[in-house]
């Protein structure tokens, strides 16, 4: 076995991002803008979205940035909006994102506890977004660890939270793989000392990924054949 354990990125990784968040982006932007096309536009310029394509572009920086980040993205063309608000109105907003995972999960987790694997999340999101998230999914449990950008450990791309998880599982960081869709991930992975997945259920390409990955995989489902020697 390569890993004793394995640490996920969140959206993009274990939920495909276009299939659960454009959908849900368009969405918001509507009921943000309350039928005014300029201010659409604008919302939409600011967090990076096609809205004629009804897709993210895969350089907004909404992608891979924190819940906090996207807030500040969004206060900037919203006038009577504190940052608090537009922060409460998105979490509420995203607890019912219609999530989209490329495998089915339970099993999938099932399979790598079973060959004596600790898991874990260190996501960008809100660690109450994550588990709320996860929860729905019917897989919290699976997780040994998780974390987001306001969990203490510090935000992706730079390493403490996934130091963090492999303080809490007792190993080494060279035998823990980070999972990732983004840069942020792998940089962070890199960072760490860990190895180092990428998949492509995210927004970012295979040649953008491939500079900074030990492999990239077209989604979390290729992981045990990775792990098979």
């Amino acid at each position: 076995m390569k890993v004793d354990a394995v640490l996920f990125d969140k959206d993009g990784t274990l939920f495909d991002f276009h299939a659960t968040w454009s959908r849900w982006a368009e969405a918001v932007i509507d009921e943000l803008s309350g039928g005014d096309a300029g201010l659409r536009a604008r919302i939409a310029g600011a967090i990076g979205f096609d809205l004629a394509a009804g897709r993210f572009d895969p350089a907004s920086p909404v992608i891979a940035g924190t819940h906090r980040e996207a807030s500040e993205l969004l206060v900037s063309v919203l006038s009577g909006w504190s940052l608090a608000q537009v922060e409460d109105y998105l979490a509420r907003r995203a607890a019912h994102a219609p999530l989209e995972p490329p495998v089915p999960l339970v099993p999938f987790l099932e399979d790598l506890a079973a060959r004596g694997l600790q898991l874990g999340v260190v996501t960008n999101d809100t660690e109450a977004g994550a588990r709320a998230h996860l929860r729905t999914a019917g897989i919290e449990a699976h997780f040994d660890f998780i974390a987001g950008f306001d969990s203490g450990h510090g935000a992706k791309p730079e390493p403490g939270p996934l130091l963090a998880f492999a303080r809490a599982a007792g190993h080494a960081p060279a035998r823990v793989a980070m999972v990732g869709d983004s840069t942020h991930d792998l940089i962070a992975g890199r960072a760490a000392g860990m190895q180092v997945l990428a998949v492509l259920t995210g927004m970012a390409e295979a040649q953008e990924l491939a500079p900074h990955a030990d492999a990239v995989l077209p989604d979390i489902g290729h992981i045990p054949r990775w792990l098979t020697p």
